[in-house]
């Protein structure tokens, strides 16, 4: 196995991964992105291609590969929804002027 990562080293270098991971970045970057149109949300990556660049780059352990792309691309996925939240939520805020004021009505 190789090195531990420095803890001060933030964030990770992708040669901080092991070999199989490096390659899953690699692999996972040249494939498209999935937006739903409407909405403007993430679906994530465009799998069609990744045979082909498998035999391309002759890629010995495709299913480790595979897996650490599944990986990848949940995390994309998951930190992408969680931003769009955030803007969402923000203009939201925004829009109703930031405060949002409780009142007593007594009748």
């Amino acid at each position: 196995m190789g090195e531990e990562p420095d803890p001060e080293k933030m964030p990770l270098e992708p040669s901080d991964f092991p070999y199989e991971v490096q390659v899953a970045f690699f692999i996972s970057s040249m494939l498209s992105e999935r937006w739903e149109g409407n909405s403007g949300t993430y679906m994530g990556k465009d799998w069609t291609n990744v045979e082909y660049l498998f035999r391309v780059y002759e890629i010995p352990e495709i299913k480790v590969v595979l897996h650490f792309m599944h990986i990848i691309d949940q995390i994309i996925i998951f930190n992408r929804s969680e931003e769009q939240s955030k803007r969402r939520k923000a203009a939201e805020r925004k829009s109703t002027g930031g405060k949002q004021y409780a009142h007593n009505v007594k009748g």
